[in-house]
This record gives C-alpha cells, sequence and structure tokens, in this order.
C-alpha cells in the first residue's frame, strides 16, 4: 500500500510517499481503507522524534508511518469483533499505534476506538473528528462537568479541539466566551453559537471576560500557554473555579488560589466514542477543514501545521 512514511526522525523534508505492506488485523481490531486522515498539532513533534517513547535513537521501527486518526471503511474484522461489519464508515483514533497511522491507504486499530461517522458529516469532517473531538468532550463534560448556566472560558476557540468544545459546551447548557485568533476565527466562533468571541491577538480579552462574567468565571479550557493566558486566568476564574488543559499545553496553564487546575489526556473508548457522536447528531453541527492535502503534499501540510489557519488541516488519501 502507499503511505505517507519517514524513514528517519526529522523535519518535513523527512516524510515521503512510500510503498510498505498492509497491516495485519489482530483480535479485537478493524482494518480500515482510510479515505482521509487528520493532521494533529503533535504530528510534526512525532515526526522529529520528540513524543514520549519515540526519542531519537529509540527502537521505534521505520519506514515509519504517522498519522493519529482519520476515516474510512471497515474492510476486515479480527477475531472477536462484535460491534462494526465489513463496509460499515468509521472513524478512529490510534495515538502512536504499533502497526502504523492513518497517512497511510490502510490502518488496524482497535475496534473499541472505532466508531460510525456521525450522521451529517463528510468523509474530510469525518476524518480530522477522533483526536480533537475525543479531548473537547474530555475536556468539557469529564474534566470540568460543565452543565446548564456553567460560565466557560475556552482559549484557543478556533483550532481543531477549541472549536469542538465551544460546539459541545454549548449543547451541554454552558454559556461560552471563546478567545480565538484572528479575525477570521471570531467570526467562525460567531457562526457556531459562542456567547461571546473576542481576538486573542488584538481585543481587551480580560475585560471581555469581566463583562461576560463580573462575578468569575466557573472554569477555562485552554488550548494555547503563554504568560499572557496565565495572568489572565489569574484575574477572571473565581474561586472554586476549575481549569482543564490538555497535556502538552506549555507552560501549565494556573489560576489564583482557590482555583483547581487539571491537565488531561484525550483518550478514546467506545463510553466517550458514544457520548460523542449523540452531541454531534443532536442538531446541526459543524467540523472546520481548512484545508485537504493529497498524499503526496504531506511535506506542505506539515508546514503548514505551524501556521494560522482554522480548525484542521486534513490528508485526502483514497
Amino acid at each position: 500500500m502507499k503511505a505517507a512514511a519517514i524513514d528517519r526522525f526529522g523535519g518535513p523534508e523527512v516524510l515521503g510517499t512510500k510503498t510498505v505492506p498492509v497491516p495485519q488485523v489482530g483480535p479485537g481490531e478493524v482494518l480500515i481503507q482510510v479515505e482521509t486522515a487528520g493532521i494533529g498539532q503533535w504530528d510534526p513533534a512525532e515526526r522529529a522524534g520528540e513524543m514520549e517513547g519515540y526519542k531519537p535513537g529509540s527502537k521505534a521501527s521505520f519506514p515509519y508511518v504517522l498519522g493519529t486518526d482519520g476515516a474510512g471503511t471497515v474492510v476486515a474484522l479480527g477475531e472477536g469483533v462484535k460491534n462494526l461489519k465489513v463496509g460499515d464508515k468509521v472513524y478512529a483514533f490510534g495515538f502512536l499505534n504499533e502497526k502504523g497511522g492513518f497517512y497511510a491507504e490502510y490502518t488496524a486499530v482497535r475496534a473499541a476506538d472505532t466508531a460510525p461517522v456521525p450522521k451529517g458529516l463528510s468523509a474530510e469532517q469525518a476524518g480530522v473528528l477522533a483526536a480533537d473531538g475525543i479531548t473537547a468532550l474530555q475536556g468539557v463534560e469529564d474534566t470540568l462537568k460543565v452543565g446548564q448556566g456553567t460560565t466557560l472560558l475556552v482559549y484557543g476557540a478556533s483550532g481543531g479541539v477549541g472549536h469542538l468544545a465551544v460546539q459541545l459546551a454549548k449543547r451541554l447548557g454552558a454559556k461560552v466566551l471563546a478567545v480565538a485568533s484572528g479575525a477570521d476565527g471570531v467570526e467562525l466562533m460567531k457562526k457556531l453559537g459562542a456567547d461571546k468571541a473576542v481576538d486573542g491577538r488584538s481585543d481587551d480579552v480580560a475585560k471581555a471576560v469581566r463583562d461576560f462574567a463580573p462575578d468569575g468565571l466557573d472554569a477555562a479550557l485552554v488550548l494555547a500557554g503563554g504568560d499572557k493566558v496565565n495572568e489572565l486566568l489569574k484575574a477572571v476564574v473565581k474561586k472554586g473555579g476549575h481549569i482543564a488543559y490538555p497535556n502538552g499545553v506549555e507552560p501549565a496553564p494556573k489560576g489564583p488560589e482557590g482555583v483547581k487546575a487539571t491537565a488531561y489526556n484525550g483518550e478514546a473508548n467506545p463510553k466517550v466514542l458514544g457520548r460523542l457522536n449523540s452531541l454531534i447528531e443532536s442538531g446541526p453541527f459543524h467540523v472546520e477543514v481548512s484545508k485537504v492535502y493529497r498524499l503526496d503534499e504531506v511535506t506542505r501540510a506539515h508546514e503548514a501545521v505551524g501556521k494560522h489557519h482554522l480548525g484542521k488541516l486534513a490528508l485526502r488519501i483514497h
């Protein structure tokens, strides 16, 4: 099969299209013919050998296929798989998958980390959904436990996780102030139903938050780090409030005394995928795919990851 793979760790130039074996499907796994793969913000770090367990000089086997999530069609079932069948349109999650990632024509992943494509989403949208959708949902619901009337700040709202978190939090009843990047990010937040949207680059965010929640915020989901963010959090999250952030946000967000700060990982399981699908299918839902690259454009795609874009980038495989 064709895959975008690396023979060594390094910059975008180490990526190339190669012919590699189709992975064998094992017990409890499904083989997916990949249509679209998501390009994660963390993919360049994985490509460079900076992920835990994949340091330069580690035993990662080459050629190494990247790609944490994607969507396509189930073409084979491993022993014991009952909840899926050949021909199902699915999306799936497979972080640091030893059998290879989604930048390939086929990938083998755990059936437990695979779910039917939610109604109303295109192949491109489903292909970028799993990692960021899981991270968004586990941030707002499982960690922050937002509900009816919760005042929530989503910082980094126009990115892959953020724009999904805004919509999921609204479905859960929260009042959401979205801090986006650029005028296009603010416009997207307004379209997605944020109660208030501001530009983190140019607006007075602290004033906007005070106007939005005069008594202080109940919760904050922080998806971008920096001293400016921590100064803001210390000024606007009320005592007894809660800050959540995915592992990898640096420096670690901190609030004032009396405010809990929790780091977490987005981790797939059947319950969270089912819950994600249920919330998405409960009304119109938008997954922002700012650009879709061909498999042979993977180097360009990785060069674009660190540049301004809304939502997520994708690779079209089939």
